[in-house]
């Protein structure tokens, strides 16, 4: 058994087109893709995390009431939930790849604090930061 945390999740609006983004353009894969009824688990992982998952889960029954669900994905789309980060050897090369596979950047990359970023968010309006830590400097 790996001890920690296995799962974290993001809410979507719709399970199709995250995963043909998360998929598709960011190059993840999927882990598990089930369902018990109208209820879907779906999760994907990064290929050099195997052992971590990203839930892509709707708001709603049996977790939530339909008003719940509503309020969640309304603040999805206006992007007010936790920004997630991915780490990148080359974050104006990675920008330049994700740009050419159609993935709409909310913020070029710009060297701070010594690391390099940029912003972008998956089609039901999650953020992410794309950051690449900063270089040896010894």
């Amino acid at each position: 058994m790996n001890p920690g945390i296995n799962v974290v999740g993001a809410y979507v609006d719709d399970q199709d087109e995250a995963l043909a983004f998360y998929v598709g353009k960011l190059g993840f894969r999927v882990h598990t893709d089930v369902r018990n009824g109208p209820y879907r688990w779906l999760t994907v992982q990064h290929p050099e995390q195997p052992s971590f998952q990203l839930g892509l889960f709707t708001p709603g029954p049996p977790i939530h009431d339909e008003a719940t669900a509503r309020t969640l994905l309304a603040m999805v789309a206006k992007g007010a939930m936790p920004p997630l980060v991915l780490h990148v050897p080359d974050c104006r090369d990675s920008h330049a790849r994700l740009k050419a596979a159609g993935v709409e950047f909310t913020q070029e990359p710009i060297e701070r604090y010594g690391s390099v970023d940029a912003g972008f968010r998956d089609p039901a309006g999650n953020g992410w930061k794309m950051i690449q830590a900063p270089r040896d400097t010894a």
